[in-house]
């Protein structure tokens, strides 16, 4: 018998939805009932491919946290929650929808496959992030934001907000460049009442390949869905080295095309430019 714990995240897929039967949570007979890291795990069965047997742990409960704070306090209790490495990350990026494990790790690329595990159940039991599993071939899992956790939207914008006034700079050589991490931080930020309508970016990245974002603002608060929007109120459009100069210290946008109403582009850029947000009170 083979336990593959990774599974469903990729690791191994049966060929057909004949393949699969799934058992009831708790551990197969004659196995353990934990995963050897100290809590539960789940279990889906598979029928024999090629003459073996895959059975995968999901584990459901995370182990306690290594290091609370305990102390009744409210911003101690919130840092109990989200003070983690990566957690307000995984907030960031599911900010537009839900994604796959596989698509996280994408978008994270400083995080190991165990990390991202071990983050996300630890998420799910804290009420922050749901997961969903679908009885699809290849095995697909999503995660979403609850709520609770679509509430720390203006933390991250408020971080992104400090990062940009404290510690912006042009690219390191070790860090990676995803101007889509950027945007999903804006609909943490507070945008003018008097700006409304829906504004699709467009990135040409490196590889060749395009990848849009639309982002729509009413009355302040804004929304980005990963996807294309011919009806947008304006469109602004251009290769990744554009956005790091338009995004970066100097926020120069020569190099970026800006089409339809230019108002509602000039107030999505200045809402990101480093420099109003070095010009803007600190309360």
């Amino acid at each position: 018998m083979h336990r593959l714990r990774s599974w469903p995240d990729g690791a191994v897929a049966p060929r057909s939805s004949a393949d699969l039967s799934y058992a009831r949570p708790g551990p197969p007979e004659n196995c353990a009932s934990g995963d050897g890291r100290g809590y539960a795990a789940s279990w889906l069965r598979v029928r024999p491919i090629n003459g073996l047997n895959w059975e995968a742990a999901i584990p459901s409960v995370p182990p306690p946290k290594r290091h609370p704070y305990n102390q009744w306090a409210p911003d101690a209790r919130a840092l109990d929650l989200v003070g983690d490495k990566w957690t307000l990350l995984i907030v960031r990026d599911l900010v537009a929808g839900p994604r796959r494990f596989v698509e996280l790790q994408r978008v994270l690329p400083g995080i190991s496959t165990e990390q991202l595990r071990s983050r996300l159940n630890r998420m799910v039991a804290d009420g922050l992030l749901t997961r969903q599993r679908y009885r699809e071939v290849p095995p697909r899992v999503d995660y979403e934001l609850t709520e609770r956790a679509r509430d720390l939207l203006p933390v991250v914008g408020a971080l992104a907000r400090w990062g940009a006034r404290w510690a912006w700079s042009p690219p390191r050589p070790e860090e990676a460049i995803d101007i889509g991490a950027i945007l999903r931080t804006v609909p943490g930020l507070a945008m003018p009442d008097s700006v409304e309508g829906m504004v699709e970016v467009t990135v040409v990245r490196r590889a060749g390949d395009m990848k849009r974002y639309v982002l729509t603002v009413r009355g302040g608060r804004v929304d980005l869905a990963e996807r294309s929007a011919p009806e947008a109120d304006a469109k602004i459009a251009g290769p990744e080295r554009a956005w790091v100069e338009a995004l970066g210290p100097d926020a120069s946008r020569t190099e970026l095309e800006i089409s339809g109403d230019r108002d509602i582009a000039d107030a999505f850029l200045d809402a990101l430019a480093p420099g109003a947000v070095r010009d803007a009170t600190v309360a």
